[in-house]
């Protein structure tokens, strides 16, 4: 297949053994560009492992990870083309917003740093913000931080590990707000979260995980509530 028809990010038969724990077991899955994936699933599914095999920061014990159809392992300016949401914001708490971003923007060698960090704020709704210490922000104003420095490259795929926990409801807004700009600019997302609600509307792909596979992968159905019975007796599966 030529690189330039290749699907924007592929995995083959994901495998993540600990031990004798599979943690992910046999995952596959295909986005092309401006599509997103919600995967679902209790705690413990393999869903953050998932993640970061597709991050390129845990190696599978079996299977690959392609992006725009060349081999992710081993290839650093791939791993460029990813911007991670996580669990750790990534964040220095002494820093205010601007300068831990224009201190990420140096990292990647981004012209104009100060400017860089300005719109990446502005595009979270936090420039009134932008220079207070990260510690004083509110847990939402600091996951919409944590989402702008992991957008300040301009990534072509954007993965979050369920990046709506502790929000309120405007914080909320305003994420879902910024992914669906990203979507229509043509990234291409994974959202991982256990409650479907939260990014239903912006999916084009719903996968749920249990026990470290799918057990269920399709094109997102119209209906949430149709969709819900089907959610709860897999997860109780």
């Amino acid at each position: 297949m030529p690189l330039d028809s290749a699907p924007r990010l592929a995995a083959h038969g994901l495998e993540r053994r600990f031990g004798a724990a599979r943690a992910v077991r046999g995952v596959s899955l295909t986005l092309d560009r401006g599509e997103l994936l919600l995967v679902l699933g209790p705690n413990g599914a393999g869903k953050t492992t998932l993640l970061r095999m597709l991050a390129g920061l845990v190696r599978p014990t079996s299977g690959a990870v392609h992006v725009d159809g060349s081999l992710l392992l081993g290839n650093p300016d791939l791993r460029r083309s990813i911007g991670l949401i996580s669990h750790q914001t990534l964040l220095y708490d002494d820093l205010t917003a601007t300068e831990n971003l224009r201190f990420t923007a140096g990292l990647y060698g981004l012209a104009d740093p100060a400017g860089v960090a300005r719109a990446a704020l502005e595009q979270v709704g936090l420039t009134e913000r932008a220079n207070d210490p990260v510690r004083s922000l509110s847990r939402g104003m600091v996951q919409r931080v944590a989402i702008a420095r992991a957008l300040l490259h301009t990534p072509s795929i954007i993965l979050l590990d369920e990046p709506f926990t502790g929000l309120d409801t405007a914080s909320a807004d305003q994420v879902r707000g910024v992914l669906a700009a990203q979507r229509v600019a043509g990234a291409t997302i994974v959202v991982v979260t256990h409650n479907p609600v939260e990014a239903w509307d912006l999916a084009s792909h719903v996968a749920v995980m249990v026990r470290g596979g799918w057990a269920i992968q399709e094109e997102r159905p119209a209906s949430l509530e149709a969709f819900q019975p089907r959610f709860t007796e897999a997860v109780r599966a």
